[in-house]
C-alpha cells in the first residue's frame, strides 16, 4: 500500500464510463459533510496550466524547475518533471498536499498503483470488468440495470449521495 497520512481513494474504469462526472458529482456531497478533500488525476496527455504571455508561464520557459504562484485564494505550483519517459508516481506527488488541510484525497487514474478503488462499470461500452483481476477495488458502481452480482459492495452508478456515504463509511469513520 501507499504510504499517505490521509485516506486515499481511488476510482477505476475504462476511458468513457465517468470517473470525472461522478467526482464532479461526489465532491459537492463530501464537501457538504465538512469532508476536507484533495483530487489527484493521472493523464496521458500532455499539461498545460498556464498561458504564454503570464509570468508564471515566462518564468517556466525561462527555465525554472518549478514556479509556485500564490494569492490570497489560492496558489499554484508548477513543477517539470526531470525525467521525461517516466510516468508519475503517487507516492511521490502526495507530499506535495498540504494534508494538514485534507481529510481525504480521491484518485483518478493511476489504476496501478497499490490504493483501495471503487471501480465504475458500464457494460453498454463492452469493456470486461477490472475486478477481480485488480485486488484492490473495494466497491463496485453499477447502473441499477446491470445484472452483476459482485462479492464485494455494489454501489449505484447513478446515485452518487449513495457512493459518498460508501465512502464516508469504509473510509473517514475508520479513521
Amino acid at each position: 500500500m501507499i504510504d499517505s497520512s490521509t485516506p486515499l481513494l481511488g476510482f477505476a474504469a475504462w476511458s468513457g464510463t465517468g470517473k470525472t462526472t461522478l467526482l464532479k458529482q461526489l465532491i459537492p456531497l463530501l464537501k457538504a459533510d465538512g469532508v476536507r478533500l484533495a483530487a489527484v488525476k493521472h493523464t496521458h496527455h500532455e499539461v498545460e496550466f498556464d498561458q504564454p504571455g503570464k509570468d508564471s508561464y515566462e518564468l517556466r520557459h525561462a527555465g525554472a524547475d518549478q514556479v509556485l504562484v500564490a494569492s490570497a485564494h489560492r496558489s499554484m505550483l508548477i513543477s517539470e518533471n526531470q525525467t521525461l519517459a517516466a510516468e508519475p508516481n503517487l507516492q511521490q506527488l502526495l507530499p506535495q498536499l498540504n494534508h494538514e488541510q485534507i481529510d481525504l484525497i480521491l484518485v483518478e487514474g493511476f489504476k496501478h498503483e497499490p490504493i483501495p478503488r471503487i471501480e465504475l462499470h458500464r457494460s453498454a461500452l463492452g469493456k470486461p470488468l477490472l475486478y477481480p483481476e485488480d485486488t484492490q477495488i473495494i466497491a463496485i458502481a453499477l447502473s441499477s440495470e446491470e445484472t452483476i452480482a459482485p462479492t464485494i459492495p455494489r454501489l449505484d452508478l447513478n446515485n452518487p449521495q449513495q457512493i459518498a456515504n460508501h465512502i464516508k463509511q469504509q473510509l473517514l469513520l475508520r479513521t
